[in-house]
Parts: C-alpha cells; structure tokens; sequence
C-alpha cells in the first residue's frame, strides 16, 4: 500500500523529531551535564521511524543501547528521555537508567539495555505470552549486526520458530560492531537475513534509509505476526553518523573513512524524503523549515524543563533496583 501524502509529512516529521533532539543532545553534551554515556541513532531514524508507524499501541519493542529513536517513534516523552540523560527524577527512569535504559510502559517501550542481545530473548518472551493469552499483539526485539554474533541471538530466533511466536525481528545493520567491520566478523557470501532463514522464519532486507520501503515491508511482517504465523526477521541497511558512543565524530579513528561517512550521510533518510515531497509538491520549503523550527522549539523547551528540575533524593535514590 502506498503511504498517504498526510502519512509522509508524519513520518518526516517523526525522523525530524529524533534528530532534531540528538543533534541538540550532541552539541550540549560537552557542557558536562549529562554524566550518562550516549549511543545516538543520527542516521538511522528512518529504521526505528518505519518499523513503529506499523505497530499499534498495545504492541512492545524491546531496544539495546542505541535506543533514543526506538523509544520516540513509539511514543515514548520527549521530556522522560532528556530528564533521564540528565540524570533528573523526570526522566523516564527516574534518572536511575540513563541513555541506555529508556522505558516506558504506556507506550509500550518496555526495556532497553546496554547488554548485547539481552532484550532479544526477553521480547520472544514477551511474544509467547501474547500468544498463549492469544491478545493479538506483538513484541518487536530491535537489534544491531553485532548482536548476531551473540548465542542468544541464535536462541532465540530457534525459540520463536519452534513456537511459533508474533515476534518482529528488526536488525538495524549499519555495518559496525563499535570499531569493526562485518568483514572482520562474519562469513564472506552469506547476508544476515539470509543466516537467519535458517530457522524456518521469512526474511526480508530492506534499504534502513528509505523509509517508505521500512514501512511497507515491516508492514507486511507485522501482519504475518499478527495473523499467527510467527516471527518474522527484518534486515535493516543504515549507518550511524556519529562515533559508537558519544557525541563526536570518528572518522579519524581509524577504522571508517570520512569519505565513507559522506557517502551515506549523502543518503540521508530525512533528505531523501524531504526531497520527494519537495518534487511531487506535497511540502514547501517555508513548510519543512516552519516544521523543523517548530520542533526545534519542542525539543528546546525540554532541555531547559530537564535542566531546572530536581535530581533524585538520596533518600530515594536505590528505590527501583536490586
């Protein structure tokens, strides 16, 4: 199904919004205020954008550490992820988790973390109990390529074959696993969505950076879910922009070059679809810059609510861990 002109203009202004924050997030991090460690997704909006616009409310995602645009394309507040990067009680975990561990349960943003793969078991975990309480809803474990070099991984893909499970597999494959190229780390000849065929699950690989193709494709995985066939796995070709953790920019450390870096921002997912509304005339450019200043302004606003409120009472402070 082709996407609506009014859906476009919302998944622009979806991707907008992600990146908007990440760049602001990125410039005011040298100011030393946010102690948290950052993965930003500038680059990679496109995947996480896509993959949400076809999920409903009651379905979850399940993110790793790059998980900033999982958590607001699904709905999660702006203003519980910046409270949380600035350690604040507003923050989505009370300022307990930090960047790698957003969460929230109305939006159905159940768990992120930082330990690789982890939350790719919990997901399928999820997606059996939907399917023994037969809800309809699905469970969508996001994931990067280095994440499939991790037994669970494999485990649970075998899992979620065998039972059957509405799991929606989503690897964002943007080619590095912090420092090292797949070329370093897995087979020649064989593709990601091709290995996890193996496991008697459909496949499909798709173009991480347009995020039509996210959408339509992702669609048709949610359906297959949904209608109680399985899982379904989803390669997602993208690249982040930014260094692994942080905010800066490493093409000088050695293991990607610049020119490699402007080769795929020259794919950038929000100017390849701002450019096709530009041409068949759904947008002006007074529109998209009316549109970006008026996010820009949300996104503002945050940081400085984020800024002014309160850290965590040490009296309160281990309330919610173990």
């Amino acid at each position: 199904m082709t996407p609506s002109n009014e859906t476009l203009v919302a998944l622009l202004g979806r991707m907008l919004r992600i990146r908007c924050l990440e760049e602001t997030l990125a410039e005011r991090y040298k100011e030393q205020e946010m102690q948290t460690p950052t993965h930003f997704s500038i680059g990679q909006e496109a995947t996480a954008v896509g993959v949400c616009a076809a999920l409903e409310q009651q379905d979850v995602v399940y993110s790793g550490h790059r998980c900033h645009a999982h958590y607001l394309a699904k709905g999660g507040p702006l203003l519980g992820l910046v409270g949380e990067l600035y350690g604040k009680e507003i923050g989505c975990a009370k300022g307990r988790g930090g960047s790698v561990h957003l969460n929230d349960v109305r939006c159905g943003v159940i768990a992120s973390s930082a330990i690789l793969g982890q939350t790719i078991a919990v997901a399928v975990g999820s997606a059996w109990a939907f399917s023994l309480d037969r809800s309809g809803r699905i469970a969508v474990a996001f994931f990067g390529d280095g994440a499939v070099e991790e037994g669970i991984f494999h485990e649970s893909l075998n899992f979620a074959g065998v039972r059957k499970v509405p799991v929606l597999f989503v690897c964002e494959n943007n080619l590095y696993s912090t420092h090292s190229p797949l070329a370093v780390r897995q087979p020649a000849g064989i593709q990601i969505f091709e290995r996890a065929r193996s496991y008697g699950i459909p496949t499909r690989q798709v173009d991480g950076n347009d995020v039509t193709a996210v959408l339509q494709t992702a669609g048709e995985g949610v359906e297959w879910c949904r209608s109680g066939k399985g899982p379904y796995f989803l390669e997602c070709l993208t690249y982040r922009w930014r260094e692994h953790v942080g905010p800066l920019w490493d093409y000088d450390a050695g293991y990607r070059t610049k020119t490699e870096v402007e080769q795929w921002m020259a794919r950038c997912p929000i100017k390849r679809l701002s450019e096709r509304l530009l041409a068949e005339g759904v947008c002006t450019q007074e529109e998209l810059r009316r549109l970006r200043q008026d996010l820009q302004q949300e996104v503002d606003q945050a940081v400085s609510v984020a800024k002014e409120s309160l850290f965590p009472s040490v009296e309160r402070l281990l309330e919610g861990t173990y």
